[in-house]
Parts: C-alpha cells; structure tokens; sequence
C-alpha cells in the first residue's frame, strides 16, 4: 500500500514538472517588431549654398525659396526613398537676405548663363557615406560627389562644386565686375570664386505600425 501511494506521488511530481516546463516553452511577448514607411517631407527640408569672395574666402550664404522635390511616395527603405528624389529649383528665387545682391545674382549669372532652373537628381546613395548627385546648369549636366549621412530618417548631404564645369566662367566674371568693389578685400584683389559649397538637410516623415 505504501508503495502504491509512494508510486502516485512520484507520477504526479513528474507530470507538474513537465506541465511546468510546457508552459516556459510556449511563452510569448504581446510586442511586435514596428514596420515603418517614409515619405519625404518639405516643410523640414533646408537648402543652403555659401559663396566666397575676397582673397581669404569670405562666405556668402544664400538660399532658394522655390525648390521643387518629387519622388516615390512613400517606401519601408529611406534610402530607396533618397535615391529617387528629383529636383527643380528657380533661379529667380534666390535669397541672400539682401534684396540688391539677390537681383544682381539673378540678372548678372543666372541671366548671363541663361539658366532659369537648375535640375537634378539622386543617383546613389554608396555604403562608403559618398553620395552622388546630378545637377544640369546651362544646359550642362555633371555628376556631383559628396558626403552623406541617413540615420533614422533623417538625411545630410554636403558638397562642393566648382561652376566652371557648368561653363559658368562668364557669369562669374559679369557678377564681379558689377561688384567690383564689394568683391576688393583688404589686399586690393577683387575676386569671386567658382567654387560653391552645398549643404542638404531633410527628415523623413514616419508612419509605423
């Protein structure tokens, strides 16, 4: 008779363990893993250009205020977002914050180049963090390297090109000589140069679920 009771005990110590050990191996999280899709977002987006005049490379920093950027809707990959972005900017829009300089800018190099608007592209975005971009400006297209940054939506693209590869030497020389004298730095040299440094910024806007 004890062995028989000693027997039950024993089965029914073995069947709570492994009903125990059941219930480990089948628990569960309530949190799932986020999907997240992107769309581009102008209202974040900020665009500036820096001139340099003066022997010692002053700047000069300006903007546009009519910028145009079209895409794919919305993707789960930002980077595939970036790469399709397109661009179209008007010329006429620029701004530096100075109303006489703005329309010099517009009628002296733009006006000379004949180039209303300036268009582009993404072309890609390398895992190296250099990216290359498009421009065409008088009707001349050039592919433009620069760095990139893309982490959590939010994007950074900076570069610097030099606008005699967009044959815009006369323009150059047009703005110059109508500001002779704003351009005259503390050597006597009056001097405005080719070279222009971009900088990109935007952040994707999020909707995860």
């Amino acid at each position: 008779m004890k062995r028989g009771i000693l027997f039950l005990a024993l089965v029914g110590l073995i069947l709570t363990t492994q009903s125990c050990g059941g219930e480990t191996k089948t628990e569960t999280t309530d949190e799932a893993e986020k999907s997240c899709f992107y769309s581009y977002n102008s209202g974040s987006s900020v665009l500036e250009w820096t001139a340099f005049k003066f022997t010692e490379k002053t700047p000069v920093k300006g903007t546009f205020n009519e910028i145009k950027i079209e895409g794919i809707e919305s993707s789960d990959d930002p980077k595939k977002l970036i790469e399709s972005l397109t661009f179209t900017i008007e010329t006429s829009s620029v701004e530096t914050q100075n109303e006489e300089r703005n329309g010099k800018i517009v009628k002296l190099f733009f006006g000379t180049i004949g180039t209303p608007q300036i268009t582009g592209k993404v072309k890609s975005l390398g895992e190296d963090g250099n990216a290359t971009v498009e421009i065409k400006m008088n009707n001349l297209s050039q592919d433009v390297v620069g760095t990139y940054t893309l982490t959590d939506g939010k994007f950074a693209f900076n570069a610097t090109i030099d606008v005699m590869k967009w044959n815009a030497g006369a323009g150059i020389k047009e703005l110059n000589t109508a500001c002779k004298d704003l351009h005259t730095g503390a050597d006597g040299v009056s001097k405005l140069w080719s070279e222009v440094a971009l900088s990109f910024t935007t952040e994707l806007s999020s909707d995860c679920e």
